[in-house]
């Protein structure tokens, strides 16, 4: 079993959890580089480390064996990919493993249960493959791979007919995933999209054709927005990328597309991508060509705690990107064991601002995967929200959140109140299934242990028509019946 000690968020100040405490017997690893500059330095070549090639790394032999057992054992279940640039630049071996990036980026023994765990360890002992397939999957399929809908709710249909690799659940925005941008520079141990990554083909999204999808949005006027999504589409080389989006602003019958969005990771994990790679050049000219058709690309930048903006490269991708005529927007979970303290989110914020990057999403954990291990109290995750919003200026406050992207829609929590006499949670939709109830505040029922949206209850009778029991009960339509305009957002 790993240390309780692990259950204590790291802050930026991990003097605590210094070289003096680490054990005798540990490979000692030298102090992280300084990278102070990037000119003149031969570009970094990416390098991917896996399950498969994790123990050959230096960093592994100075891991105690109970944490390299734990992610020996639950790598075989959730998935596990980083790289040799989260590795060396922006984790610090010396904190592990409360360091905030190996929590987030290297799979842990508490992300299953022990039951699980127990199962899985005993079977990676034996020679009975078919039996540890067997399990494993039975376990994927009890960690809900898919939340809110996505795959039952949340794909469009033409002519009777699901379109694959598009969502489209909120008029505005339709989300497209490319069937070349179907992994990431790096996995999150808390990622809500965990399914696309291991194995379970039936519940991937993907989608390859570009007429399908310029037809798709000529069909649906109402769409201003197209998120591009995966995986991670900066995977993409850009000459990939390229034909979907040339293909939207070279037609006049897809004027109505007014923002490409960009939702990617690669800032944080892989920030080279715009940088030193290759196809780095042609990638910002790609975004020159969106915003000279008139239209705004926005990157969705995933930036989970402020070591990510902390090296030079990460800096320098953040400047070509602007250079470029686009926006960067920051958008992450609360994650327990990361980020679950207002001056991270503070100094997260703040460092973003003075960048040029907007604050844009706090998130709640989603209900998926390893939520267990992740998730924070709802009452929690506002507190310290609150406090994290009072220690920034009002052009942070951009920022909106706590946020649960839930069935019916984005549930934000506004707080907690005494209304009657008894305690409650204030709410609203930022976005919903329903547009005429985005923006009603609505109460439920003060429930300390929390997490998630589909554990509250009304308040009373007048709020019961917050809370959906039934796909019918939401939009008015027969369960089954998949309107066009669903997806998310």
């Amino acid at each position: 079993m790993i240390s309780d000690s692990r259950r204590t968020s790291a802050r930026p100040d991990t003097d605590r959890l210094g070289r003096a405490e680490r054990s005798q017997d540990k490979t000692e690893l030298p102090e992280r580089p300084d990278r102070s500059k990037i000119e003149h330095e031969a570009p970094q070549r990416f390098k991917a480390v896996t399950r498969s090639n994790v123990d050959a790394t230096p960093e592994w032999q100075s891991l105690d064996p109970d944490l390299r057992q734990g992610i020996e054992v639950v790598s075989a279940v959730l998935p596990f990919r980083t790289n040799r640039y989260v590795m060396e630049e922006l984790i610090d071996w010396n904190a592990v493993p409360n360091d905030p990036i190996f929590r987030l980026t290297f799979p842990h023994r508490d992300m299953l249960s022990n039951e699980q765990f127990e199962r899985i360890q005993e079977l990676l002992n034996s020679d009975d493959k078919a039996a540890l397939d067997a399990a494993v999957r039975e376990i994927q399929l009890e960690l809900n791979p898919h939340p809110a809908g996505q795959m039952t709710h949340n794909v469009p249909t033409v002519a009777g007919e699901p379109v694959p690799g598009i969502q489209h659940k909120y008029d505005q925005t339709a989300l497209f995933f490319p069937a070349a941008g179907q992994t990431c520079h790096a996995y999150c141990t808390f990622c809500f999209r965990w399914a696309q990554f291991v194995g379970l083909d039936d519940m991937k999204f993907a989608n390859k054709d570009v007429e399908q999808l310029a037809g798709y949005l000529k069909e649906h006027p109402e769409i201003t927005d197209v998120l591009f999504t995966g995986g991670d589409p900066m995977v993409m080389r850009t000459k990939v990328f390229a034909r979907y989006v040339d293909r939207i602003i070279e037609d006049p019958e897809l004027d109505h597309i007014q923002t490409i969005r960009i939702g990617t990771k690669s800032v944080a994990y892989w920030p080279q991508r715009y940088v030193t790679d290759a196809d780095a050049d042609d990638l910002l000219d790609c975004f020159r060509r969106i915003v000279e058709s008139g239209r705004t690309v926005a990157i969705m930048g995933h930036y989970s705690h402020p070591v990510e903006l902390s090296t030079p490269i990460a800096r320098e991708a953040v400047r070509r990107i602007r250079d470029a005529g686009a926006n960067i927007r920051m958008q992450s979970p609360l994650i327990r064991h990361v980020n679950d303290d207002a001056d991270i989110w503070a100094e997260l914020w703040n460092t973003g601002v003075k960048l040029g990057c907007i604050p844009y999403y706090f998130f709640v954990e989603r209900d998926t995967g390893a939520r267990g291990y992740f998730e924070t109290p709802l009452h929690k995750c506002h507190e310290i929200y609150r406090k994290a919003y009072q220690q920034v200026s009002g052009i942070a406050r951009t920022v909106r959140g706590p946020s649960m992207s839930a069935f019916p829609g984005k549930v934000h929590v506004l707080g907690v109140q005494e209304v009657g006499g008894e305690k409650a949670f204030v709410l609203e939709y930022l976005q919903c299934r329903r547009g005429e109830l985005v923006r009603q505040p609505f109460f439920a029922k003060f429930d300390p242990e929390a997490t998630w949206f589909d554990t509250l209850e009304p308040l009373t009778e007048a709020d019961r028509r917050f809370f959906p029991g039934s796909w019918e009960e939401l939009t008015g339509e027969p369960e089954g019946t998949v309107p066009l305009s669903i997806g998310e957002a």
